[in-house]
């Protein structure tokens, strides 16, 4: 059962998102068969990201920093050791976990996090190596920098292993949007890494004084990431009141927040100059109102071949899990009572579909 703090977290963002279920209250799955949803685990506290491991077993994050490892599914998850110290504040903490394609030669383990630095934070990022056993993580090394800032939100973060061995890290602006446009800060942006931690800054703003590792900027708070089924990255970002976002960065580019922007601030105003702006990139889709997305996943069509290609993100205040149709960004829901408040969701190996209820406590399957 969900505990009275959850039910009242809950009750406060009902109104926020009533908007949005009469909407789209209409809209249904538009699946050719029955799907059945079965749990992985249960009893969790805040899970933040689920990722499946080659060979078998599952590692999970828990927002105040325990990181678990499944041995296979059905198993009891055991607690790993060697997590680095995180700044359990407000939406920081642990936060994304990435399995790399050679994590059966390198054992490798990556983790994004909020890190404590003085008295602030700043989203972080590195790797270890997990024991045999799965109970240590070994020679935790962080890659990034974290810059300090006051308060608990915009940390992002998703972690995502591009085709050629790199890896990206997704930072939200921690509140602060003029940061998402300044070039020497790490917050509101996509870095880039080396499959081995050295920072990848693109050509386009070497010399400009840069962060390391600057692939991106002028994001506000991405919280879901991954590759389409061609190789390219692809985000979900939370706008403000309206104005959640689809983008799929490239190198370079400018993605406008707090310039331009389809929200509004909470108080209703206007935010910056509008819609567009040369020189900044437009999304391949929002929404207005928000469904506060948060995780991603693109779809192989293992089990569902009608929805290969298709882009599935959770909704963090309107309890279910979307399915976009990358052909003109068509909406289908699945809306269930595991469903609430989704903060992940990711491909199993069989091609089932994993998700995470932050509500529940649980992570979920869902096969035909």
């Amino acid at each position: 059962m969900r505990n009275v703090a959850k039910v009242y977290e809950k009750m406060r963002g009902f109104a926020a998102g009533l908007l949005a279920v009469v909407l789209l209250s209409q809209v249904t799955l538009g699946q050719a068969q029955a799907q059945t949803i079965t749990p992985i685990i249960t009893g969790l506290e805040e899970p933040w990201a689920i990722e499946p491991v080659p060979g078998g077993g599952v590692l999970m994050t828990e927002r105040a920093g325990r990181l678990l490892f499944l041995p296979a599914l059905g198993a009891a998850a055991v607690a790993v050791s060697g997590v680095p110290k995180v700044a359990d504040d407000g939406q920081g903490g642990l936060l994304d976990v990435m399995v790399p394609r050679d994590f059966a030669t390198s054992r490798r383990v990556w983790l994004s996090f909020a890190a404590p630095v003085g008295r602030g934070a700043g989203t972080s990022a590195g790797f270890g190596t997990l024991s045999s056993d799965g109970t240590r993580l070994v020679d935790f090394r962080a890659v990034v920098e974290p810059v300090a800032q006051r308060g608990g939100r915009h940390f992002g973060s998703r972690l995502v292993e591009a085709r050629d061995g790199s890896v990206f890290l997704t930072t939200g602006d921690r509140g602060d949007g003029d940061l998402a446009q300044v070039l020497d800060g790490p917050e509101g942006k996509v870095l880039r890494f080396s499959a081995d931690g050295a920072p990848l800054t693109e050509p386009a703003f070497e010399g400009r004084g840069a962060f390391a590792g600057l692939y991106s900027y002028g994001h506000r708070n991405i919280q879901g990431a991954a590759l389409d089924l061609a190789g390219r990255l692809v985000t979900v970002e939370h706008g403000a009141r309206g104005g959640d976002e689809v983008n799929m960065p490239e190198a370079g580019r400018n993605y406008g927040w707090p310039v331009i922007s389809y929200g509004r601030e909470y108080s209703g105003l206007r935010i910056g100059e509008g819609t567009a702006k040369p020189g900044m990139e437009q999304p391949l889709h929002y929404w207005d109102p928000s469904i506060a997305p948060s995780g991603l996943m693109v779809y192989s069509g293992a089990l569902w071949p009608q929805w290969k290609g298709h882009i599935f993100t959770g909704s963090l205040n309107s309890d279910y899990i979307s399915r976009l149709n990358p052909a003109g960004f068509a909406e289908a829901r699945i809306e269930t009572e595991e469903t609430a408040r989704v903060r992940d969701i990711v491909e199993g190996p069989d091609g089932s579909i994993w998700f995470l209820s932050a509500y529940e406590g649980a992570a979920f399957r869902i096969t035909p």
